[in-house]
């Protein structure tokens, strides 16, 4: 495959089993890679579940240079300048915690609030708390998500046993708000219309490029309308059937740091 490295103009990259490792490590050949691009003028864009600082933490020597597409795209920065935010209705968030907390007589799952300055949970136990810290930089345990004073844009459930099966229970909520399984064990919900497509496309208008200039890479449900945004969309080898559908083309797994050397051959 070939691509002129002058078509190049900016790269989004999922994280969990895409551009991370078996490991779940970003590779160390990377870093040098991030330099080859910056170079040659080509934006590096993380487009994750996670949150902001999460991303930035990850990225640290690269953080003031990076676009991040945080929160499944609820959350967009470049180069620490905000780009966009989508944040939901207060009323709905206290009425689905209340759903939920309903819920959660049945099933065995956390609630993660995610809002822009920090993340919040109000389970204690370890189990719960390793997986959150997984994912969430900035953490911080009230003993009540109901009075958090954040801007919220995204409310993440984990699911000891498995996501589809929570998020079947939340279907009534696709009227009116986006119900997305963003890994096995997570299920996010946030406004209608916010993913990482819709978050790539302002990105793109305000960075002044077009899907023809466009590279990315996915490999789980919460990548599809990503695969829409750019013409030179891959999925993983790992990915799930419907990315692999939606994608035009194939990158090798994650753990054969997939992301990575298709992106060299990308260079030329």
């Amino acid at each position: 495959m070939t691509f002129p490295a002058a078509d190049l103009r900016l790269i989004a990259v999922d994280m969990d089993g895409t551009l991370l490792d078996g490991e779940g490590r970003i590779p160390d050949t990377l870093w040098p890679l991030l330099e080859r691009l910056r170079e040659r003028g080509i934006h590096f864009a993380p487009a994750s579940g996670r949150q902001l600082a999460t991303l930035q933490e990850a990225f640290s020597a690269h953080r003031d240079e990076l676009v991040f597409i945080a929160e499944n795209g609820a959350h967009v920065v470049s180069a620490g300048v905000e780009v966009s935010s989508d944040a939901l209705d207060p009323v709905f968030v206290a009425s689905l915690l209340d759903r939920l907390r309903a819920l959660a007589a049945e099933r065995d799952f956390g609630v993660v609030l995610c809002g822009k300055r920090s993340a919040y949970i109000e389970r204690p136990d370890e189990a719960f708390r390793t997986e959150a810290d997984r994912y969430y930089a900035k953490l911080e345990l009230v003993e009540d998500l109901a009075a958090v004073d954040d801007q919220v844009v995204k409310i993440a459930v984990y699911d000891f046993v498995e996501a589809a099966d929570l998020a079947a229970r939340l279907d009534d909520l696709r009227e009116t708000h986006q119900v997305v399984v963003s890994g096995h064990h997570w299920t996010d919900v946030m406004n209608q219309g916010v993913n990482k497509g819709v978050a790539l496309g302002r990105l793109q208008e305000s960075l002044g490029v077009t899907a023809a200039h466009t590279a990315v890479f996915g490999d789980y449900l919460n990548d599809l309308e990503m695969m829409d945004a750019a013409d030179m969309s891959f999925a993983m080898a790992n990915a799930h059937p419907d990315v692999a559908a939606r994608a035009r083309h194939r990158a090798p797994a994650n753990t054969e740091h997939g992301v990575i050397t298709t992106i060299e051959r990308l260079l030329g």
